[in-house]
């Protein structure tokens, strides 16, 4: 396990997030294309990055990872630009998951 595989996964993990927001993007009307180019693009480097960092990095802790960040990211961003709900509970869950990527990481 090395950096390289590290920083593989966390790129993979943000662009993760790429793909949710080009289909919500794709609703708007001026985005109608280039959502979903957005969204099929940030699909295509997730995987191939998320398959470089598994060189390196146990499936389980990757796939974890991977999907911990693209839904922590997706939430922030839904409710820092899509006007998504912004209650306790919600912060509290998205908490959870990052701190259980954290744990993986320092396990």
């Amino acid at each position: 396990m090395t950096t390289t595989h590290w920083f593989y996964l966390i790129a993979a993990g943000l662009f993760e997030i790429g793909w949710p927001l080009g289909l919500k993007l794709s609703a708007i009307p001026s985005y109608k294309i280039l959502g979903p180019i957005i969204a099929v693009i940030s699909m295509a480097i997730s995987g191939i990055l998320l398959w470089l960092s598994l060189k390196g990095i146990s499936i389980g802790t990757a796939y974890a990872v991977w999907t911990g960040i693209g839904a922590a990211g997706t939430f922030i961003i839904g409710v820092l630009f899509f006007n998504d709900p912004s209650i306790l509970l919600r912060w509290i869950g998205v908490s959870l998951i990052i701190l259980g990527v954290i744990f993986l990481k320092v396990a």
